[in-house]
């Protein structure tokens, strides 16, 4: 940040004030929820489950994007489902890393180039039940709706699922370019999720997140947002029970089994993922890097700027994770 931001200036009188009161200094003295028993066997065994998962990753040639050639893919998951996403080759067949990006609570439409670099495949997945590519029958597209599924039970709660559609993406890009290390790149939905999922999986080096959703429950169950966590408000309200289930899918309790590098954005503003929330994750990840933004889920003045800074500094975190890492 270069300046003071305004968000009295920036978003009107009539927005709501998304620090919920926090500062810088008061954000980063979040901590993470605390483990419940059970926390880290609930999650090994839904890893081990997933590893089993094996199967033929389909492809449609959808033609070059800079130097990568680009694939419209399905591949198998979890519980009999075929999940959706895109692929993107180096077209000289050289792979040294891969990277599996995935995206907000509004799923996606398309791949999001802005990761490509030489010698780096990059998979986009789409988790279960989101659109586009990977809408199911059984399953509610809206965010609202879909963050409640299987909310009562730790073993039905869908972001498990979700969890387990990293993994097996993972094991689906792997099959396609060989054993190369894998980075992994989420962000608000994805972030979130990331964090849930990359601290049993010793195939990722790194993980980028930014501004994270699902972490520091305790603190979020009392923010209104905009966002998903809304409707998980409410409903903790009605069913108090659900509480419990919650603790296994806290982002900032994930967080702290983390033990790679990881690169941290976060957001002083933000009225979809509560800031709280966020930095609960990022506190939670002892030598994390961070990058503050102004404001998330939001536009605003220099919101390019930061944006393009934060995609370079993407760039130079897998760069030096990989540097450090070679031989």
């Amino acid at each position: 940040m270069t300046r003071a931001a305004d968000f009295a200036a920036w978003f009107g009188p009539d927005a709501f004030d998304a620090t919920y009161g926090y500062d810088l200094a008061a954000l980063r003295g979040v901590r993470p929820c605390p483990t419940p028993p059970g926390f880290a066997e609930h999650w090994r065994a839904r890893y081990q489950r997933a590893r089993a998962v094996h199967g033929t990753m389909r492809r449609a040639a959808l033609g070059p994007v800079g130097a990568h050639e680009l694939y419209r893919i399905d591949f198998p998951g979890t519980d009999d489902r075929r999940l959706g996403g895109w692929l993107a080759l180096p077209r000289d067949g050289r792979v040294h890393r891969g990277v599996v990006q995935s995206h907000g609570y509004g799923g996606r439409s398309g791949p999001e180039p802005g990761i490509l670099s030489p010698g780096t495949a990059v998979l986009w997945p789409v988790a279960r039940g989101l659109p586009t590519a990977s809408l199911m029958p059984d399953l509610p597209a809206l965010a609202a709706e879909h963050v409640l599924v299987g909310i009562d039970s730790v073993d039905s709660y869908i972001l498990g699922g979700c969890a387990e559609d990293i993994w097996c993406a993972a094991t689906a890009l792997r099959d396609a370019v060989g054993q190369v290390p894998l980075h992994f790149v989420g962000e608000s939905f994805g972030g979130g999720i990331g964090a849930l999922a990359l601290p049993w999986d010793d195939r990722f080096v790194s993980g980028v997140l930014r501004v994270p959703s699902f972490g520091q429950y305790d603190l979020r169950l009392q923010m209104p947002c905009t966002g998903s966590g809304e409707a998980v408000r409410s409903h903790v309200a009605a069913h108090p029970g659900a509480r419990a289930v919650l603790a296994f899918f806290d982002a900032s309790t994930a967080a702290t089994f983390l033990d790679v590098p990881m690169l941290l954005g976060c957001a002083l503003w933000d009225p979809a993922v509560p800031p709280p929330g966020q930095f609960g994750v990022r506190n939670a990840i002892d030598g994390a890097e961070e990058f503050v933004s102004d404001a998330g889920h939001a536009e605003y003045p220099g919101e390019a700027e930061q944006l393009a800074a934060w995609q370079r500094r993407v760039h130079g975190f897998i760069d030096e994770v990989d540097r450090i890492a070679a031989p």
